[in-house]
């Protein structure tokens, strides 16, 4: 049968479009609130893109790359953040100190994002920062401990990240290790953590006055660097026996199996009143930290360790001990391990010169053969020592050739020696002829340590 449509006509267009109408603000009423939610994470998290790539800082007065310090009414720290993290492609930054104001309270370091803008560099949680008016290191803590040297007008200070050295280019790192340079030298480097969103270049500022250049665009060199550091730094020993010179850092290149394994590294000059103190950082501690720091004298045996043998006294990581002339150590101070700094140095008397040196330390070993007997709480290396080192014919026949002098002859000094700057205590000894050399003993493999020979200076 046909359809008539004069019974049935078709729905009118505008009843059709009112339906679809009706659909479509149905919709648009159910998802409405969760498009809304999406536009607002969206924009949410543009903004957070857009804060995390823009300098933050308070108290700073920023004009082009110049830093200056604007205080508010308390007179608190003013920080300065960069944009943009250190990366393996732009790795360092420095700045150039145009004017060190009242006090010089001028720090470079590195922050992590949405750090604090009244903390200087260093003293926030995972932040490091080096201080000019202290030559401070201070690494999420506010008590810094001794690095360089201090920074005034006409200094640049300098801080990095070696990416490649530690092995993280490329890959994710719970670590990395930062460096910092004074004047184009490098001074050390620190390890720290690396937060997820990076480590950024910070300066901090607190005194009136103060004033810096902000170089984000320059490179390290820091193979150029630490050529001429060593070349510098080498002249400074006058012996280096299995121990290779890397500017301040000594590390051990013996074979570390046995006791004559030992690695020895003795200054070219003698303590004097002048300079009359040095120190070292154990940075590596090897397989076993068998490092030790002391004085010996000028002809010591070169694979015998600092303290072993007559005419030298030491301070031993591994065990804390001293040992002053003798393979056999006494309860000294606490053991030592990476990051400790030990010390060592000389009290002089007042009339003490070069000319009126002695001959021998006063200590002596345990018995006139140079065999040291067996003592309670013996370690396994100074049992090593009796075994092996108490029969060295070369050894016993330089200190018999040193020692046929007449040892009362030397000028009693003390010397005495530090952990992390805190005095462990002194021993009153008799200075060789010709001084007390400055000396570090390795044993195991990978040992290093970072050498300052004139902390007190500068």
């Amino acid at each position: 049968m046909n359809r008539d449509n004069r019974l049935f006509p078709p729905p009118p267009a505008r009843d059709r479009l009112d339906r679809d109408l009706n659909i479509r603000d149905d919709l648009i009423g159910r998802l409405l609130p969760q498009a809304r939610q999406v536009v607002i994470r969206r924009r949410q998290a543009f903004r957070e893109r857009r804060q995390a790539h823009r300098e933050r800082y308070e108290r700073v007065q920023v004009d082009g790359d110049m830093l200056s310090y604007h205080p508010d009414e308390a007179w608190r720290v003013g920080v300065y953040v960069s944009s943009q993290p250190i990366t393996p492609d732009r790795n360092y930054f420095e700045v150039d100190i145009i004017d060190s104001g009242l006090l010089s309270t001028i720090a470079i370091g590195l922050v992590p994002l949405n750090y604090r803008l009244d903390h200087q560099p260093g003293w926030g949680v995972d932040s490091v920062g080096y201080h000019a008016d202290d030559g401070k290191l201070y690494k999420a803590n506010g008590q810094g401990r001794a690095f360089g040297p201090k920074g005034f007008a006409g200094d640049r200070l300098g801080c990095g990240i070696k990416f490649d050295v530690e092995g993280t280019h490329g890959r994710p790192a719970s670590t990395v290790s930062a460096f910092f340079t004074h004047n184009g030298k490098e001074l050390g480097t620190v390890q720290v953590p690396l937060p997820p969103e990076g480590l950024f270049p910070a300066v901090g500022m607190h005194s009136e006055g103060e004033v810096v250049r902000l170089l984000l665009e320059v490179e390290w060199c820091q193979e150029d660097d630490s050529l001429m550091m060593i070349d510098s730094c080498e002249e400074e020993w006058s012996r280096l026996h299995d121990v290779r010179v890397n500017g301040a850092i000594l590390e051990y290149t013996g074979q570390g199996k046995s006791i004559v394994d030992v690695g020895l590294a003795q200054a070219r000059y003698p303590l004097t009143p002048t300079h009359h103190y040095f120190e070292i950082e154990i940075v590596d501690p090897g397989e076993n930290c068998y490092i030790a720091i002391g004085l010996t004298r000028k002809d010591y045996p070169k694979h015998r360790h600092p303290g072993w043998n007559k005419g030298s006294i030491a301070y031993h990581a591994d065990d804390g001990k001293i040992f002053v002339g003798s393979g056999v150590g006494d309860a000294f101070g606490p053991r030592c391990h990476t990051g400790d700094i030990m010390g060592c140095g000389i009290i002089f008397p007042r009339d003490y010169s070069l000319d009126s040196e002695g001959e021998s330390d006063k200590s002596s070993p345990d018995d006139p053969q140079g065999h040291p007997k067996k003592k309670e709480g013996q370690n396994q290396l100074e049992e090593l020592v009796d075994m092996y080192g108490g029969n060295d014919s070369s050894s016993d026949s330089e200190d018999d050739e040193w020692f046929q002098h007449d040892e009362e002859n030397g000028i009693q000094v003390q010397v005495f020696f530090t952990r992390n700057g805190k005095c462990l205590g002194r021993r009153d000894v008799r200075i060789p002829k010709g001084g007390f050399f400055p000396t570090v003993g390795m044993l195991s493999s990978e040992e290093k340590v970072r050498v300052d020979l004139r902390p007190l200076t500068g």
